[in-house]
């Protein structure tokens, strides 16, 4: 986002009024940061030689100041239409987004970070390593050449990429504002996943936003969670809960846990009992997500028949619950793996 003495940083993220500031030090006109606002947001200009509206000699002039748009490395597209990119930032790094078509909806799954540093163990992202956060614009990007590429608006987006957005948040709330503010997309419409880090949720919930909080569970007995959560060994359920209890109190906001499930390590009876018995009188919703196989680990994918067991016994216990299939599982399957094999 652009500063009153910078010109370099790029512009996307930036305000109509930050740009209107910006155009008027380079002793352009005032109205001249309406279009730039427009050929950024609506039009999607890469540089500031395309906005044909501008005096070429200016153009020229500021020819260093980027934008801060990436370029599209690879897309693999699904027979169910979900397109994975890969995008190449500025610095040489890559990046995965994925776009999920319906009839009526285009969710955009953006990542907050290139790798992740949590090192879950059902996660290809996570056995890549970590390289750095990302800007508020590389996040803004991803849903912008998601928007171009489909040639519709986007609807929704979810913070379910790379990364763990809460280690990134500063970041991760100035793209949420400016995609709900200058792209136009509500805040409702977003989802900000998260493993649970000590201190984020209650921070997340001080910026008042209108988002929804994913947690992203995956066990309810705290060794099992601990073998696939490495930062659950300092961070236990009992005190996860209690801070997603204040989120509530403070939002008002229900929040959905994710919970992965994995073949005879999570999906017995015994564990649906005791998730039900944790999230008794809570504010929330429980999307059961069905593991889609990575190489690099060995768990397994249960059948339909207990999936469905587990559902029913959170049902039976008054907990709301839905079974997530996952999109584009052809255009490789899990996070992170796109990326790690066209690199």
């Amino acid at each position: 986002m652009i500063t009153v003495n910078s010109t370099l940083t790029p512009l996307l993220g930036s305000s109509l009024e930050q740009l209107t500031d910006w155009v008027q030090q380079q002793g352009q006109p005032a109205y001249r940061g309406k279009q730039l606002y427009d050929w950024i947001y609506q039009k999607g200009a890469k540089s500031l030689g395309e906005i044909t509206v501008f005096p070429k000699q200016w153009r020229e002039t500021v020819g260093n100041v980027e934008i801060g748009r990436s370029n599209i490395h690879y897309k693999a597209i699904a027979p169910d239409k979900t397109i994975k990119y890969l995008l190449k930032l500025a610095d040489g790094q890559i990046i995965e987004t994925v776009g999920i078509p319906t009839e009526k909806r285009l969710t955009v799954c953006v990542s907050s970070q290139v790798g992740c540093p949590m090192a879950c163990d059902f996660c290809a992202t996570g056995k890549g390593g970590f390289t750095r956060n990302l800007e508020a614009y590389e996040i803004i990007d991803q849903v912008l050449t998601v928007q171009e590429d489909f040639q519709r608006r986007v609807s929704h987006i979810v913070f379910m990429g790379m990364g763990e957005p809460l280690l990134n948040i500063n970041n991760v709330v100035a793209a949420i504002k400016s995609l709900n503010q200058d792209v136009g997309i509500g805040q409702r419409m977003m989802t900000v996943s998260t493993v649970g880090l000590r201190g984020k949720i209650r921070e997340l919930a001080e910026y008042d936003l209108q988002v929804t909080l994913a947690v992203s569970l995956h066990a309810s007995y705290q060794n099992i969670r601990e073998q696939l959560i490495p930062s659950a060994k300092t961070y236990p359920l009992s005190q996860l809960f209690v801070e997603c209890r204040d989120y509530v109190k403070l939002t008002g906001r229900r929040i959905s846990f994710e919970y992965i499930l994995l073949a005879g390590l999570n999906d017995l009876p015994e564990h649906a009992i005791e998730l039900a018995s944790q999230l008794r009188g809570f504010q929330s919703h429980v999307n059961l997500i069905p593991y889609n196989p990575i190489q690099e680990v060995d768990y397994k994918r249960p059948d339909t028949q207990r999936i469905h067991e587990f559902m029913d016994i959170l049902k039976q216990r008054n907990i709301a619950v839905s079974v997530r299939y996952s999109r584009g599982l052809e255009a490789d399957a899990a996070c992170g793996q796109l990326r790690a094999s066209k690199v």
